[in-house]
């Protein structure tokens, strides 16, 4: 099974790459977004069109012809085959919807945002609620959030309340499986929408009731 692949491009298309590695010529598909990215690069540069991509490799009995799908970090691959679950979004429609980071994509289900789905290649209204039905509560590891934003974020938090947004941010993480920056962002929400939270207690009361 093929699950990465480091070579040289050899020819672009609009929705794939031919890699070479190993002496062998590998067919990638890609999102489109990415093959341009990897477009624009200076070919000129000897190490531009040098490439490093997980691989999702599909094939079944209705796909006798393998497919190479690839992504350029490990967290891209393992959002794709989180969304691909969602009933009647395969492999090939998933790569042409993820057209926005997945970060983003992450967000926009948790938020259970219909309008930012929609927009993505190939995703009607009816897919939309779909994918928010099934994934709604499982893709929080994903929302990326940097250092910066993170920043921005405890800015908004009152200076009293660091000490409180700090135990309930300790629980969301050890206890309720939460990475850092999404425990972060729940607590920011939380305050932005209830500017009175005096207590723990009443934080972790204002998170989860958002999350009803």
């Amino acid at each position: 099974m093929i699950g990465y692949l480091e070579g040289t491009i050899l020819h672009f298309d609009s929705d794939n790459i031919l890699l070479l590695a190993d002496s062998i010529g590998y067919e990638i598909l890609l999102n489109p977004q990415v093959v341009a990215e990897l477009r624009s690069k200076n070919l000129d540069d000897n190490n531009a069109n040098v490439v490093s991509l997980y691989i999702y490799y599909h094939q079944t009995e209705r796909q006798p012809k393998p497919v190479l799908i690839g992504f350029k970090t490990l967290e891209d691959k393992k959002f794709f085959q989180t969304f691909i679950t969602v009933d009647a979004i395969g492999p090939m429609k998933a790569i042409k919807a993820l057209s926005q980071p997945v970060g983003k994509m992450a967000n926009a289900i948790e938020k259970k945002d219909v309008s930012f789905l929609t927009a993505l290649s190939g995703i009607g209204k009816r897919t939309a609620q779909k994918i928010i039905a099934t994934l709604n509560g499982k893709v929080e590891k994903f929302i990326a959030v940097t250092d910066h934003e993170i920043a921005e974020d405890q800015g908004t938090i009152p200076a009293q309340m660091h000490n409180i947004s700090q135990q309930v941010e300790d629980v969301l993480v050890e206890q309720l499986g939460h990475s850092p920056a999404s425990a972060k962002r729940l607590i920011k929400e939380a305050f932005e929408k209830n500017t009175e939270i005096l207590t723990p207690e009443e934080l972790f009361d204002e998170i989860f009731q958002e999350r009803k």
